[in-house]
């Protein structure tokens, strides 16, 4: 069969969904050259989709780059426009006023840390990020109005604070890089740490009008971070959840999946942009995602109270807490699983009875986290989110804290969460970057590690002194981080200077942290930590 009958044969199979090769076609036959990676995110067509055109069409090649040669694009015109349909795009016209502003978040994307494919990062383009802080400016009503980002690796609050400056915006994620980079560009985000699977920052809880985020492309992920969304919001009426996701069009079942736990969280959907969101990669799904925005009913607060009781920690495509290897890999100690590369039965057995019998030696007086029921059954037990939500209301000398993979950046936060004496955490694979955590927390602990366990001794307060004022905010790390700093600085037995007025005590915090707010040590990103012990010890202006 020649080639313009294989042609005719594709579009042909494709149906009414042929429109995006057949823009595929009008782009190829325009004279530009074109990769295979800009065909996709160009026409938000899958990459196998792409291929399958390009391996039927008569082609001419410029290193990885390709088009129709011009003796033959009117052989195979489309009868389309080159231009890909804007029926998702409400704001592509006011993109152009923005020159500036894109160039800027070019840079900044083109800066940021780079993606980590256990989170399922994948870069949205500038255009993107610039077009989503456009849309919430033409859809509401923004001046005095609160927006969370759950999760944003695609810097979505740096272009809304820079579109809109009237807005006040938080970011809560995981990756304390990405954290840092944000308050890096000084453009008022409020910046906290959380794993969404242990909870929602307590100063974020009931703080924001809207909430956007583009979550791991899973039912888990998807439901989890909307349900967290959710808890953001401060009006339960007119809050609004914008949510990107995407998915390839040759697995419908699964975008139905994705859509049930939305549903299932009881959120209406009050729009759904179609391939509004453009990427730097995630060519399966043809580098493009939906944008979905929700509103939340009368019934999606008990819905959400429902799904994260059930809450699972495997919520991603890859990486040690994939939602595909939770089945088949060894459990882990937070009902996930170690994945495909899990040890074998035998050593898998080993290691669990060296570190029961370690655990057992060590005789602790609390259990946290996901431990076998057989283990030490008199002793109480607590999950990892009751730990960092609140202090436990006995006072253990030891603790036993187990850590499953995928859940290490909450080490340092679980390790101030307890007041406990001597803390042995076991992890699912040996301690990284142990001289810097031991820094971190040197104020609090003596870290000592050997394989996957890791001992945290406490030591002796400071008599007095800067050190002793930051002892005494970490020993609290529950509290709100102003409020203890202040209390400190106005004791005269925290400090070798006499203390400071509650007046005094309040400006010298405001201006020594504008960033504190009412967070707590738990859900600052660890380089305000660093900061923080920087700016109590730095010598006093004379």
């Amino acid at each position: 069969m020649g080639g313009h009958e294989a042609i005719d044969e594709l579009l042909a199979e494709a149906g009414v969904d042929g429109l995006r090769l057949r823009g595929a076609l009008a782009l190829l036959s325009g004279g530009r050259w074109w990769t295979l990676s800009d065909l996709v995110r160009e026409t938000a067509t899958p990459r196998r989709t792409i291929e399958s055109l390009l391996r039927v069409l008569p082609l001419e090649h410029s290193g990885d780059r390709v088009r129709i040669p011009m003796d033959q694009v009117n052989r195979f015109n489309a009868g389309v426009e080159p231009e890909i349909s804007d029926l998702g795009n409400p704001v592509s016209e006011m993109v152009p006023e923005h020159a500036e502003t894109l160039a800027r978040l070019e840079r900044l994307i083109a800066e940021a840390p780079r993606g980590r494919h256990a989170l399922d990062h994948v870069s949205a383009t500038a255009e993107t990020v610039l077009r989503r802080a456009l849309l919430l400016g033409r859809r509401f009503w923004l001046p005095g109005a609160r927006l969370l980002c759950v999760g944003d690796h695609d810097l979505t609050s740096l272009a809304v604070r820079m579109v809109h400056p009237e807005v006040e915006v938080a970011v809560a994620d995981i990756d304390d890089r990405i954290l840092e980079f944000i308050d890096a560009q000084d453009l008022g985000v409020r910046t906290r740490w959380a794993d969404l699977r242990l909870g929602l920052p307590p100063s974020l809880r009931g703080w924001a009008d809207l909430a956007i985020t583009d979550p791991p492309y899973t039912p888990e992920g998807i439901g989890l971070f909307a349900a967290r969304a959710a808890e953001g919001l401060r009006d339960r009426e007119r809050g609004r959840i914008l949510v990107a996701y995407g998915a390839s069009e040759r697995t419908p079942m699964l975008a139905l999946k994705v859509q049930k736990a939305l549903v299932d969280l009881n959120l209406l959907h009050e729009a759904i942009f179609p391939h509004f969101n453009r990427y730097h990669g995630a060519e399966a799904i043809g580098s493009a995602a939906d944008l979905y925005v929700l509103r939340p009913t009368t019934k999606t607060w008990p819905a959400i109270a429902a799904r994260l009781d059930r809450l699972a920690t495997a919520i991603y495509t890859q990486g040690p807490q994939a939602v595909e290897s939770a089945p088949a890999g060894r459990p882990d100690r937070a009902g996930g699983a170690a994945g495909p590369g899990a040890d074998s039965a035998a050593d898998s057995a080993a290691d669990s009875a060296a570190e029961e019998a370690a655990v057992t030696a060590f005789g602790p007086g609390l259990l946290a986290g996901d431990w076998p029921r057989g283990l030490l059954p008199q002793v109480p037990r607590t999950r990892l989110a009751t730990l960092l939500a609140k202090p436990y209301a006995a006072d253990p000398e030891r603790v036993a804290i187990a850590v499953p993979a995928g859940l290490e950046a909450a080490l340092p936060r679980l390790l101030l969460a307890t007041r406990a004496r001597h803390v042995r955490v076991l992890l699912a694979a040996p301690v990284a970057g142990l001289p810097a955590l031991a820094t971190l927390l040197a104020p609090v602990y003596e870290l000592t590690a050997e394989g996957r366990v890791l001992d945290a001794v406490r030591l002796a307060p400071p008599e007095g002194g800067p050190d002793r004022i930051i002892r005494a905010i970490l020993d609290s790390a529950h509290g709100k981080l102003a409020n203890t700093w202040r209390e400190a600085l106005t004791r005269p037995d925290l400090t070798t200077t006499p203390g400071l007025t509650k007046r005094q005590a309040r400006a010298a915090v405001e201006e020594a942290a504008p960033w504190a707010g009412d967070a707590t040590p738990l859900e600052l990103p660890l380089h305000r930590l660093t900061q923080m012990a920087a700016e109590i010890t730095a010598p006093t202006p004379a």
